[in-house]
């Protein structure tokens, strides 16, 4: 118990100061903080989620200590409490139909179905929008407030450069506002994304991943998800806090579906003999040309709806028996 506790209070001061780090001005801060929960979900990987509970709580706690309530709130928010969730969720699994049966033996990890990778994926999303609220909500109480204090800052930035008249400054600079609420989520839902990825690699490497490597190459989203992105979609369009509300969840909500997108793009690949140069051409798209994500999202939308890995898996031979 000690040890976990020493390990909570450890990966803690890693993640706050990794979180931290960004007000340094240092071009690696702004990966460093992007990082923050790393640390803390690795543990909640290796050694528990209760560690990481241990460790997020000391964190936040001297957060709110040195820099006041505000700082503490969004560790807690961003930082510690999407990281034990996601472990903790990461970790949970019940026993299968033939293992309940049997209750002469306690059932092994291979005999556990584990929690859907797809609801994991929701539930990131689900705190890109709680995230990305909290820090909009920063800027102001209510809508008004929300774009005022961004389009003044966005006309600062923009009247420095030249061949822009004001007129134009103005609509760019509401456009992008626009634009931001929605890179915000989205940002958010590719980190906690990767965050996770990474701590299970990290734990997996050191022998510690208490779980089988889950197939993330069959990760889909609940069917109802779809009804929900229709709904935030329409709401886009109400104007005022609910508009604000909704373009947040309906980025978040596009970003789970690029993220299903990709793993279409790993199942449909099976077959390729260039399948790594395919995938690798994939990825680096998405990091030079942002704009192809589009693409993504597209393809895990139409995944969704028309059920292409089910197509392309339904319509190949059955497996060779192996010795």
């Amino acid at each position: 118990m000690i040890a976990i506790i020493l390990i909570g209070l450890a990966a803690g001061c890693a993640s706050a100061l990794m979180f931290v780090s960004v007000v340094s001005g240092a071009p690696v801060s702004l990966l460093l903080s992007l990082l923050a929960p790393l640390p803390l979900m690795v543990t909640a990987l290796s050694w528990g989620p209760l560690s990481a509970t241990i460790g997020g709580i000391a964190a936040a706690s001297a957060f709110g200590a040195i820099f006041g309530l505000r700082f503490c709130l969004a560790f807690a928010v961003a930082v510690a409490l999407p990281a034990w969730w996601l472990g903790h969720l990461a970790l949970l699994g019940r026993p299968t139909a033939a293992v309940e049966t049997d209750n002469s033996t306690s059932p092994k990890a291979e005999n556990l179905e584990w929690y859907p990778t797809g609801r994991i994926l929701l539930w990131i999303a689900g705190f890109a929008i709680l995230s990305s609220f909290a820090s909009w909500l920063v800027f102001g109480k209510d809508a008004d407030a929300i774009a005022a204090a961004l389009r003044s800052g966005l006309t600062k930035v923009l009247s420095d450069r030249e061949g822009l008249s004001s007129g134009d400054i103005e609509r760019l600079a509401d456009a992008l506002v626009t634009i931001f609420r929605g890179l915000s989520a989205m940002l958010v839902v590719t980190t906690l994304t990767l965050n996770l990825w990474l701590a299970a690699k990290i734990s997996a490497m050191s022998g510690r991943l208490r779980r089988p490597w889950p197939d993330l190459k069959s990760t889909a989203l609940p069917p109802m998800t779809l009804v929900a992105l229709c709904a935030t979609l329409a709401f886009c369009f109400a104007g005022g806090a609910f508009s604000i509300a909704a373009q947040i969840m309906t980025a978040a909500l596009f970003m789970a579906y690029a993220l299903v997108g990709l793993a279409a793009v790993h199942t449909l690949t099976l077959a390729l003999k260039s399948r790594a140069f395919v995938l690798s051409c994939t990825y680096g798209m998405l990091v030079l040309l942002p704009w192809t994500v589009a693409l993504m999202i597209a393809l895990g939308l139409t995944d969704a709806i028309f059920g292409l890995r089910q197509r392309y898996l339904g319509g190949k031979p059955p497996p060779l028996p192996t010795a």
